[in-house]
């Protein structure tokens, strides 16, 4: 269905697809134009190099890459940790095995051990469990990837507790532990905690600047000096070295400065839904911690129905899972769209009326 043309029953549509289908802001466009560039693979480029600097800083590693995608982000963290051929341990629910188009395979052509977690939580002894044993007929144990926030499980929060538990059973073993962090602002926003605190067990990390944050483009892979050093060359291979990146990193920096902490508005409009959701065949599935609500649809085939009834009224959504359909508040939804749309999802005719 053509969402831009089913729109007449209102003046706007109220997007929360994703929190990844924001516009730059009127300060970040003018961030973006006066942002001072070179040739980033050269290294030349003075705002790419500030902000992979202090993305460094905040996150406690020693050097940072700024590369064009969360999924580049963490298939350079497994192609700088692993070889051909080894194993790599996560959770079956994670971004890594689900949505990144098979690209452990593809680009570095390790074996995928996906472990199911309550709650999409993974903890050490489900991890040690899921190791090979050292026998020819088997992989080579290299990595265990975490995500925080789980973005499957409606964007909950990682306990700290596991993951230093997870990290230090993983380097007792000899392996390395790399985060996918794409919406780990959310984990520093919900819990308090540092962001150098939630990353400092783990040897890398991702974190994604068009998610959340609102700039267009752009991640960031941070870690030791030597393993950002290998997946910088890895970038270069696989195309991600850009030019006057800068005009990018700009809005990254903005975003740093301005879209942060702000996050705690999206976490309230994602409770005030779920809180004002009130529907015989509509229930929340999950506690909100952060900003992604997961509605659970009842009767078959009621999913598509919610999802078209949303757009008919101007408001996008995702379908998740069979019976469940995603929505996100993000920077460019207002307190007064959680309001309407609370109430379009209380006018669903729904299966049973």
């Amino acid at each position: 269905m053509n969402s831009q043309n089913n729109t007449s029953n209102t003046s706007r549509i109220i997007d929360m697809r994703s929190d990844t289908v924001t516009r730059p802001t009127a300060g970040m466009r003018a961030a973006m134009a006066a942002a001072e560039v070179g040739d980033d693979v050269f290294g030349d480029d003075p705002t790419v190099n500030r902000l992979q600097a202090r993305v460094a800083e905040m996150l406690g590693k020693e050097a940072a890459l700024y590369v064009p995608s969360g999924t580049m982000g963490n298939q350079l963290a497994i192609r700088s940790h692993c070889r051909a051929g080894d194993q790599v341990v996560l959770e079956e629910g994670a971004h890594i095995n689900r949505y990144e188009a098979g690209a452990p395979a593809a680009l570095t052509g390790v074996h995928l051990t996906c472990v199911e977690a309550p709650g999409g939580i993974l903890d050490w002894p489900l991890v040690e469990a899921a190791l090979c044993s050292d026998n020819i007929h088997f992989p080579v144990p290299s990595l265990v990837c975490l995500e925080n926030t789980h973005l499957r499980s409606g964007g909950r929060v990682l306990p700290q507790a596991k993951v230093v538990e997870i990290a230090a059973g993983a380097h007792a073993r000899g392996l390395k532990v790399h985060l996918d962090g794409a919406r780990l602002w959310h984990a520093h926003v919900a819990g308090g905690k540092s962001l150098a605190e939630l990353v400092a067990p783990v040897d890398s990390v991702s974190v994604c600047f068009s998610k959340a944050l609102g700039a267009p483009v752009g991640s960031v892979l941070a870690g030791d000096a030597a393993t950002i050093k290998r997946a910088h060359r890895f970038r270069k291979m696989w195309g991600g070295g850009m030019r006057q990146a800068g005009i990018l990193a700009a809005a990254c920096l903005y975003a740093l400065d301005n879209h942060l902490e702000r996050l705690a508005v999206d976490h309230a409009g994602a409770r005030a839904l779920a809180a004002g959701l009130d529907h015989r065949d509509l229930k929340v599935n999950h506690g909100v911690e952060t900003n992604i609500v997961i509605i659970d649809v009842i009767g078959q085939g009621q999913d598509q129905a919610l999802l078209d009834h949303l757009e008919k009224a101007g408001v996008l959504g995702v379908l998740l899972g069979p019976g469940q359909v995603r929505l996100m508040p993000h920077l460019d939804v207002s307190a007064d769209d959680i309001t309407s749309v609370i109430a379009v999802l209380n006018s669903f005719a729904g299966a049973r009326s």
